[in-house]
């Protein structure tokens, strides 16, 4: 291991290939999950949007059970997480992944954090609270007034009109 007294440059002489391998290996971990994490965020915000496009327009695959179940117990997750006070499990991981990779790490929820990097934004966590709760209501509103299928109901084409 490296001497606190030595600058981070002579460091390097401490690390073998295998430990920088794994490092390596340990950032590219963290990194694919950013990478769901993202993905999930876009899926319920994309989800929402084209269930209300969606039921405006008669598509029928957004009446799918389990699209819209999976999305609404998605959103739902997250409105929970954000009343409990617990941040999500996937930006846990992904931060203690990268404290062992010897990456910096960052203080509170994903989106809070990744809105403060892109658009300088910063927010008490309440603000994303309220956000994430009135995201939950408009999928539960979306789900009452775009009804989703039954399970056992035949889909129709999604190309039909």
């Amino acid at each position: 291991m490296c001497p606190n007294s030595y600058p981070a440059l002579k460091c390097l002489k401490y690390i073998t290939w295998s430990q920088m391998i794994h490092q390596i290996h340990i950032t590219w971990l963290a990194d694919a999950v950013l990478i769901v994490h993202v993905m999930f965020a876009v899926f319920i915000i994309s989800g929402l949007i084209l269930i209300l496009v969606g039921g405006i327009r008669h598509w029928s695959w957004v009446r799918n059970p389990w699209f819209r179940l999976i999305h609404i117990l998605s959103i739902g997750v997250i409105v929970l997480e954000s009343w409990c006070g617990v941040i999500c499990p996937l930006t846990e991981w992904e931060m203690s992944l990268r404290e062992i990779s010897g990456q910096d790490t960052y203080e509170g929820g994903f989106i809070a954090h990744w809105l403060q990097q892109i658009l300088y934004y910063d927010a008490p966590q309440w603000v994303f609270v309220i956000c994430y709760t009135m995201i939950g209501v408009v999928v539960i509103i979306s789900w009452i007034v775009y009804r989703p299928r039954r399970f056992k109901e035949k889909s129709v084409p999604i190309f039909y009109h």
